[in-house]
């Protein structure tokens, strides 16, 4: 008879989480998101859960003229503060996962050096993530102004839109890049080795990337945006974000 209860509570639960949800996902988050979606979806079946992804800068202006997102997984702490400032997110923003840089290049390259290579006449194309609108970018920049070298190799710079088009671009249009390190570990990017093809840029030389959500106005009173920000907090989800290279608070 207990088994019956539970059976039914369950079923009846389920049965309320039976919509679309919409969410804003950041560039670098794209690689984890899939497999973040089937976790939720094993607890709320459901559930749809819709994704738009884009730098973080793009997403916030698109949120602030109206785009119907419930949801917001930004790169940094920035965009979702300037949001739940402006009332527009109803929830304090919080970190989720901290992001770091990685070096990719489809070339064999020597690392030895650390972020000074860049100098290296061998290099003419870096591809960096737009830092007006993308956090990553933001960090690389960072980085290479602490390392003194920003000034000597600005005139190399590649501009992507978002870190996951810096991706692209460190193997196509670039000699090297600056990329989320998450994205190196996703099937695809198997074929590119540690200490051969890529290679952690120095934690001391820039500001942690501390990624934050928030829910969104729109969705104040949806109880499935209110389970999948639960979700994406909880420890199933960090698990998934460690497996992606990511650090989890």
């Amino acid at each position: 008879m207990l088994k019956k209860i539970v059976l039914g509570s369950a079923l009846l639960v389920s049965s309320l989480f039976s919509g679309d949800i919409n969410i804003a996902v950041a560039a670098n988050v794209s690689y984890a998101i899939d497999d973040l979606k089937k976790e939720f979806n094993k607890l709320y079946p459901n559930t749809n859960v819709k994704v738009t992804l884009g730098s973080s800068g793009k997403l916030t202006a698109q949120i602030k003229n109206g785009a119907p997102y419930d949801l917001f997984m930004a790169a940094n702490m920035k965009y979702p503060q300037a949001l739940y400032k402006d009332d527009l997110a109803v929830t304090r923003p919080l970190v989720y996962a901290q992001g770091s840089l990685a070096f990719l290049s489809s070339k064999k390259i020597d690392f030895s050096k650390g972020i000074e290579l860049l100098k290296q006449k061998d290099i003419r194309k870096i591809a960096i993530a737009n830092p007006k609108t993308a956090p990553y970018g933001t960090a690389s920049v960072e980085a290479m102004k602490n390392a003194k070298i920003y000034k000597q190799i600005k005139n190399k710079f590649v501009f992507a839109e978002s870190i996951s088009q810096t991706v692209a671009y460190s193997v196509t249009a670039a000699d090297i890049g600056f990329i989320a390190k998450s994205s190196l570990f996703s099937d695809k990017m198997s074929k590119y080795k540690q200490g051969v093809n890529w290679y952690s840029v120095d934690t001391k030389l820039y500001t942690p990337i501390n990624q934050g959500i928030v829910i969104l106005k729109k969705a104040q009173n949806n109880s499935e945006v209110k389970a999948f920000y639960s979700f994406i907090l909880s420890k199933k989800a960090k698990k998934i974000f460690e497996k992606f290279g990511y650090l989890v608070p």
